[in-house]
């Protein structure tokens, strides 16, 4: 049943958790590879989703599969965890986290740019002012205020940021044609990938793991950013009678995510990083508006 309430509270509880991975990311980084980042956390949330899997008593549901779907979690798996985390905690790991995850957050507006060619969606005037807007936020945060000279902080981490929102929007663009049940399809993802992060992982830099506090950080990103928040995020999906206010709640976590990385990072958040934060978020409402409007005049057809 919809309930607006129920909702709202599983989208506050996602944008929390979302809101704590940044510094989670740091902490872990501090003593782990990023590779070595990525295994802890992506075996905690395959343990994680399995559970819950069991929890809702849907376990059978991952033996249901036709063989072609298998396939299919194994292709998808090399993008996420695999593909899409060697970016992101590559960048992390290079980059300052009130810049690293500004960054990272662009790739909403990269899901309706490639949209355009392999979903056959519109392009609207109001996209490519969006786009204007966002990335000139990037290019602040990015440059760290030297945008006259573009002198980027560390190129190759702002590339793997950008790379990062690529290859998660390439994702969702694959899953709009995936029929698996959600949490199925994300448990048989990680758990393909799995195997692959194993192999690089001892491969490049071992398999031998710090007991310390950065171990504890990976797992948390694995319970919580990788696990239960996206299992909270599509239950508020469900119950929600209207997905435009809690899809809003996102624009929360960006601000509230620099409060954890200031008092527990210590990292004193530069001017630069506020305004290119507020030119992202306006850029992302200008092209969630747009949705709006898509939305609404569908809903005047029917």
């Amino acid at each position: 049943m919809k309930d607006q309430k129920t909702a709202m509270m599983y989208g506050l509880g996602t944008v929390l958790l979302w809101s704590t991975v940044a510094t989670a990311f740091k902490l872990a980084l501090a003593d782990l590879a990023p590779v070595q980042m990525l295994l802890v956390a992506c075996s905690a949330s395959v343990v994680v989703m399995a559970i819950i899997l069991m929890l809702q008593k849907r376990w059978h549901l991952v033996f249901s599969l036709q063989k072609k779907q298998y396939i299919q979690s194994f292709g998808m798996g090399l993008i996420n965890p695999c593909l899409y985390y060697f970016f992101l905690f590559g960048a992390f790991d290079r980059l300052p986290a009130q810049e690293a995850q500004p960054l990272n957050y662009t790739w909403a507006l990269v899901l309706a740019y490639l949209s355009v060619p392999f979903l056959g969606h519109r392009l609207r005037r109001l996209d490519i002012v969006a786009g204007l807007v966002c990335y000139a936020g990037v290019v602040v945060i990015a440059t760290r205020g030297a945008i006259t000279t573009l002198s980027f902080s560390d190129p190759i981490g702002v590339a793997l940021a950008i790379g990062s929102t690529l290859v998660w929007a390439s994702y969702w663009i694959i899953a709009t044609r995936d029929t698996r049940d959600p949490v199925v399809g994300l448990f048989l993802n990680f758990l393909f990938g799995l195997p692959v992060i194993a192999v690089i992982c001892w491969w490049t830099e071992g398999l031998s793991l710090p007991v310390t506090g950065s171990l504890v950080a990976a797992l948390y990103v694995g319970i919580f950013e990788m696990g239960i928040a996206f299992v909270l995020w599509s239950y508020a999906m469900k119950k929600a009678e209207n997905t435009s206010r809690v899809s809003n709640l996102i624009f929360i976590s960006p601000f509230l995510s620099l409060v954890f990385i200031y008092f527990i990072l210590g990292e004193q958040i530069l001017p630069s990083t506020y305004i290119g934060l507020v030119l992202i978020m306006a850029g992302l409402w200008l092209q969630q508006k747009k949705v709006k409007e898509r939305e609404q005049e569908l809903a005047d057809v029917q």
